[in-house]
């Protein structure tokens, strides 16, 4: 897996964070720790949530068709290979409260007709 877009993206993140801070802090300089804490976790779950988007579609969970036959996700009530369907968009919302959305394929079993999304 190359990490450089990955890398690349969330140092300008992380830049954003604090540069952010820096000045969100000059705007409040009578703030409590409390109002610090709250400013600085919006801003850093931001990039918490784009970081898990990137790690989870990077996983070859996310596409099927880049992972060998072996490496395909089996169904988890009877252990057949699942089939691959469409792709779906999953909305998934973090602890920190931001949106993520994440594009992975929708499988069925063949045999018991059990479905599973994300496929692992």
């Amino acid at each position: 897996m190359d990490t450089k877009p990955f890398d690349r993206r969330w140092h300008e993140l992380a830049e954003e964070v604090m540069t952010g801070m820096a000045e969100w802090r000059v705007q409040h300089p009578h703030a409590t720790f409390r109002q610090i804490e709250a400013a600085l976790d919006e801003r850093l779950a931001r990039l918490r949530a784009r970081m898990l988007q990137d790690l989870a579609l990077a996983s070859t969970a996310a596409d099927w068709d880049q992972a060998p036959a072996h490496e395909h996700p089996v169904c988890p009530q009877c252990g057949q290979r699942l089939h691959r369907e469409s792709q779906h968009t999953r909305h998934l919302q973090t602890q920190g409260g931001q949106d993520l959305r994440l594009a992975r394929r929708y499988g069925t079993c063949p045999a018991c007709g059990a479905g599973l999304f994300p496929p692992r």
